[in-house]
Order: structure tokens, then C-alpha cells, then sequence
């Protein structure tokens, strides 16, 4: 793992991303820690849960809730495709 102090990430912090991302271990020390950089995959239903703290029956209850809705815009008309 390549350690680095804070200051010297931050005046290459491009560089070390970019080298985390690619799969490098980079580790940044704070303190007596060691922080490490990640690449991590964020999906939209895990941001949800992990950002509003949204339980799966709320998320489930919100799908439903748009597919209706998206069903009832169809049939008016006013839909033709369903949204990304």
C-alpha cells in the first residue's frame, strides 16, 4: 500500500484517485489512522437506503408508486416511453 501524509495528497489528490480507481492500494495517514481510497459502485436503490435510510418496503412502495404513475401518464397520453 502507498502511504501518503495529508498534505502531500491534496497537492496530487488528481493523481492518487485516478491511481485508486485503477485498482492501487493508497492509503492516506491521519492521525494514527490510515484512511484508505476506494473505488466503490454506487447504485441509485443503495444511495437511497444509505443517504435517507430508506427500509426495501419503502423502496418497494415508492417503485409501485411510480409505475403507476407512469401507467396512468401512458394511457393520457402524455408518456410515450418509459423515463431512464
Amino acid at each position: 500500500m502507498q502511504t501518503l501524509t495529508i498534505t502531500h495528497a491534496k497537492k496530487n489528490l488528481g493523481r492518487w484517485l485516478r491511481a485508486a480507481a485503477q485498482g492501487q492500494d493508497i492509503g492516506i495517514i491521519s492521525g494514527a489512522d490510515i484512511i484508505a481510497l476506494r473505488k466503490v459502485k454506487v447504485e441509485s436503490a443503495d444511495y437511497v437506503q444509505r443517504e435517507y435510510e430508506a427500509t426495501d418496503t419503502q423502496l418497494d412502495t415508492f417503485a409501485r408508486a411510480a409505475n403507476t404513475r407512469f401507467l396512468k401518464l401512458k394511457r393520457a397520453g402524455k408518456r410515450t416511453r418509459k423515463p431512464r
